[in-house]
């Protein structure tokens, strides 16, 4: 019985650790005219940490929205370099990642972003 406490225990805490997690590498999803278009294909656009690797992005999505992932692909958006009277300055690198769903799936975007 007291085995069985414990693993529900681990079990809950790995699980808000997931989520926190996921909170982490999912920073805002990107809404454009570019990744509407993309959305009528099954895919959602989000813009990412970093350091997060395909498998974080897709375990995210799973534990935010419960949704069944197909495919990942990410790219990194390189910062522009711009000035603003007379003083130059950069914009900061974001990465971006392209999230294939199954097939009847669907993602309220807005319902999981704290």
């Amino acid at each position: 019985m007291a085995k069985e406490t414990k693993n529900v225990k681990a079990t809950k805490v790995l699980k808000a650790e997931l989520t926190e997690k996921a909170y982490s590498v999912l920073k805002r999803p990107l809404i454009t005219e570019k990744t509407t278009n993309v959305a009528e294909n099954g895919k959602v656009v989000f813009e990412v940490d970093m350091k997060a690797t395909k498998k974080d992005i897709m375990n995210a999505i799973t534990a935010i929205y419960g949704v069944q992932v197909v495919s990942v692909n990410t790219l990194i958006k390189k910062g522009k370099i711009k000035s603003f009277r007379g003083v130059k300055g950069c914009r900061s690198d974001i990465k971006k990642a392209y999230i294939t769903l199954e097939k009847d799936a669907n993602i309220d975007i807005f319902a999981g972003i704290k």
